[in-house]
């Protein structure tokens, strides 16, 4: 799980579980998904409004917060537009709080929605603004993780891209690819949807906006997946993993890419870190 480093770093980071270590530094109170959660609201009033927030605010802002402060670019985003007419899932890597808005950028003009940690909803005040963003949080209840699979089931039926970040938690500016497990590949294997992995890169700013100092992000979108319908479930799951961990690692370590962060990790000799 190395970092590809080019130039000097402007802060270290000591973790000491690449799975579970979080640098999102939000600290918010967790919240478990209550039985009577809605995943999907119907309301011509909440649809309404849903569509103004997301296309009338919430895109405008975060292409402009993307191309102007993060530097956003993608490639090879053909990959998503081919699959017009079809649901899909994106599978990402984490590292930026932002990443929860590029495939809305990357699907537009269709909906994306995000898989999510019950975290998003949590936050007192923001829950059906966060909902109508297009969080689709993971409960923890059998049964509300019924009606969580079954809602994700529908907006890929909508023909909508529904988004997945493996890892899990956000490691700000990490040029590596973190291990994760093949649990979230169920969705694909399950609705029969494709998928199309990305990997954030980052890259050195040129000209005016190498001002800021920051890289810039660069999303390289794989070719389209499939989950393969001769496999068992489970097998089918594993191996959807097997190539998207693949694409992104093998992505990741094709860049020369810019270490903003250097990401340390604390072994058991180093007991005083």
């Amino acid at each position: 799980m190395p970092e590809i480093c080019t130039v000097k770093h402007e802060r270290v980071i000591y973790y000491s579980d690449p799975v579970n270590d979080d640098f999102a530094g939000t600290n918010i109170d967790t919240k478990e998904i209550d039985p009577d959660f809605r995943y999907i609201r119907n309301s011509v009033l909440w649809r309404v409004i849903s569509f103004l927030v997301y296309y009338a605010v919430a895109i405008p802002v975060v292409w402009l917060v993307s191309k102007l402060w993060l530097g956003l670019r993608f490639e090879n985003r053909i990959a998503v537009r081919k699959l017009k007419g079809r649901g899909f899932f994106l599978y990402g890597n984490h590292t930026q709080r932002l990443d929860a808005f590029i495939p809305s950028l990357a699907a537009f003009p269709r909906r994306a929605y995000i898989v999510a940690g019950p975290d998003v909803v949590s936050i007192p005040g923001i829950k059906n603004l966060v909902m109508m963003l297009g969080a689709l949080p993971i409960p923890s209840s059998p049964s509300v993780l019924r009606r969580f699979i079954g809602s994700i089931g529908t907006r890929i039926s909508e023909r909508s891209c529904v988004a997945v970040f493996p890892e899990a938690h956000i490691w700000p500016f990490y040029t590596g690819i973190r291990p994760f497990p093949d649990t979230s590949f169920r969705y694909p294997v399950l609705t029969g949807a494709p998928c199309v992995a990305m990997v954030t890169t980052y890259r050195r700013r040129r000209g005016l906006f190498s001002f800021f100092g920051r890289p810039g992000m660069t999303v390289t979108f794989s070719e389209i997946i499939d989950p393969d319908p001769g496999l068992p479930p489970r097998k089918a799951q594993a191996e959807l993993c097997r190539q998207v961990f693949e694409f992104m690692d093998d992505t990741s370590h094709g860049r020369n890419q810019i270490c903003y962060y250097r990401y340390v990790r604390i072994q058991p000799e180093d007991p005083d870190l």
